[in-house]
């Protein structure tokens, strides 16, 4: 088996069971925070893990499996704030090339960013998950996190 394949095939999985799992809650968070034990436990490079919301203008952390984040993110700054402000899924391979990344833990060199919309379509904050592999995500990983995101529509 290819690893394209497998990786598939783990992200089917965990969407599969995310999907059991969510459905058994009415409330956004809950959801969002069961995805984001699932990922962080299921998915071995994975070693950040968490939600940031846009309130009244700032990037706020609001749940996370891993080690302490930063709170605050400066306003249009790293890739988080690329993410949002693009609107679109961003991966880099190198969190240390990215032009104003905000390093809130030495030990992550890789990251992937994925908007956060609610049921209108409107980006509401970003998923962020962060490797300490540089080059760890991909196509892959963007096609199923957009995916799974999916699943905090009430």
């Amino acid at each position: 088996m290819d690893f394209t394949k497998k990786k598939e095939g783990r992200y089917e999985r965990i969407y599969n069971q995310l999907s059991e799992l969510v459905v058994k809650s009415n409330d956004r968070e809950a959801r969002m925070a069961t995805i984001i034990a699932v990922l962080h436990h299921k998915i071995g490079y994975f070693f950040w893990t968490g939600f940031y919301m846009v309130k009244n203008g700032e990037m706020l952390v609001v749940m996370y499996q891993g080690p302490v984040a930063c709170q605050v993110l400066k306003k249009g700054a790293g890739v988080c704030w690329a993410a949002f402000n693009k609107q679109q899924t961003i991966i880099v391979d190198d969190v240390h090339q990215f032009p104003g990344h905000i390093a809130c833990d030495p030990r992550s060199n890789s990251e992937i960013v994925v908007p956060f919309r609610d049921e209108l379509g409107t980006a509401i904050g970003v998923l962020d998950i962060d490797s300490k592999e540089k080059g760890s995500f991909d196509k892959i990983d963007a096609k199923w996190l957009e995916k799974i995101l999916s699943l905090t529509y009430l």
